[in-house]
């Protein structure tokens, strides 16, 4: 008998905020993260705006020392999992560590600090080339400095699937603890790339909006004025623990893992299939997981980035996968508010949809204004929409076809 897999705490850093209630109340409210670039020189790129996490201060985590040792990105999530485990309130000196693992998701890992050991190495030669680079570099130095933290043994590593990397990871850690492999996983994803090369390399793709002001109005999904996405930083951990080890010790439940379902589009390696076939896939396929039919879904929110082919390609995937039901169900785009976290993404994405579970509120997809006639479904514009959801999907997909959609449901 399969196990069953429930949410008991999670962490957040994003652009609107580092604390889960504060964001999620701006969230609702309408509010974007988004601002113009100004420090130097990451404002002489064609891009001007980004999605920057400027209240995270590393040191209400870790020491000044510590801080020296670890990238942005791992920063995040480590910070992300400190919040999502005291929110669980797990006690990991009660814990068998072997049966307590890390797996979360990264699109590139420390690309700031590839950067600044490059300069370093031109300028002034290998001597100086910090010993910390490839510990600092590597995508899964967010679990193991995760699986460090908490002294965990159990299966620790980081999945690389570009802007689907975090629904990647918490479907491993669902199959995981679904298959009685561990009791609870540390999942989510975190991305730091807004950077030099970052921003170089998007920009050179003309995948970036290129408006400047006002900075908050230019990540616009499902918008006729959409030019690319916003790009973002941050993290979301979640802590996926099975339901029976959860009840034992009292847990905080927020909602239930109900299934996920991934599949490769196999053709280019950066546009997404036009007529959404492989996604729609991904998506019949998480709801076969979850022993599901279309019209038991109550909300999705969307990956929705606010590019011209993208957003096509997902309004057309919904409609193969849930039939003339695409058109009653709401959705959202809460990249509207945040810009697009790359591997991180999927991590804030499935925190906001188990809020919407507990509150039965659904977060809006702001600056859409003025609809893509291609784009007609429901959206959720502009305002947050009370609604009763028990079942909900989140959309993730990448470069390369990636394509993962994981459902969460209300506990029961």
């Amino acid at each position: 008998m399969p196990k069953r897999v429930v949410v008991t705490g999670v962490g957040l850093v994003t652009p609107l905020g580092c604390r889960v209630e504060e964001v999620w109340r701006g969230l609702c409210a309408g509010k974007s993260g988004i601002r113009s670039i100004t420090e130097e020189p990451l404002s002489v790129f064609r891009a001007k705006i980004a999605g920057i996490c400027d209240d995270f201060v590393p040191e209400d985590y870790v020491s000044v020392k510590d801080t020296r040792k670890l990238d942005r990105f791992t920063l995040f999530a480590l910070a992300s999992a400190i919040d999502a485990v005291k929110a669980s309130g797990l006690d990991f000196s009660k814990e068998d560590p072997f049966r307590c693992g890390v797996i979360t998701g990264c699109g590139v890992g420390g690309l700031g600090e590839i950067t600044r050991q490059q300069d370093r190495l031109r300028n002034m030669g290998p001597g100086k080339i910090s010993p910390y680079t490839i510990p600092k570099i590597m995508a899964n130095a967010a679990p193991g400095q995760i699986a460090i933290h908490y002294g965990l043994h159990g299966p620790s590593y980081s999945i690389a699937t570009a802007c689907a990397s975090a629904n990647s990871a918490m479907s491993e850690s669902f199959r995981s603890i679904r298959l009685g492999e561990a009791d609870v996983v540390i999942t989510g994803g975190t991305e730091s790339a807004v950077t030099e090369l970052g921003l170089a390399g998007f920009c050179a793709m003309r995948a970036l909006s290129e408006r400047e002001t006002p900075p908050e109005t230019a990540s616009c999904p499902f918008d006729m004025k959409r030019d690319g996405f916003v790009i973002g930083e941050g993290a979301g951990i979640l802590i996926f623990e099975e339901l029976e080890h959860a009840k034992k010790r009292g847990a905080p439940i927020l909602g239930e893992v109900l299934g996920c379902g991934a599949t490769t589009d196999a053709s280019h390696i950066t546009q997404p299939d036009a007529e959404g076939v492989y996604p729609a896939e991904a998506m019949k396929a998480a709801l076969r997981c979850a022993a599901l039919a279309p019209e038991d879904l109550d909300y999705i929110n969307l990956h929705g980035t606010a590019t011209k082919l993208g957003d096509l390609a997902e309004t057309s995937a919904i409609k193969r996968a849930l039939g003339e039901y695409a058109y009653k169900i709401p959705m959202s785009s809460t990249k509207s508010h945040i810009g697009h976290l790359l591997g991180g993404s999927g991590g804030p994405e499935a925190i906001f949809s188990l809020l919407t579970i507990r509150d039965g509120v659904a977060p809006p997809t702001i600056n859409l204004t003025e609809p893509d006639p291609q784009c007609d479904l429901d959206y959720i514009p502009l305002t947050a929409r009370q609604i009763n959801a028990r079942r909900v999907m989140s959309n993730s997909f990448g470069f390369g076809g990636h394509n993962v959609c994981v459902i969460f449901g209300k506990y029961q």
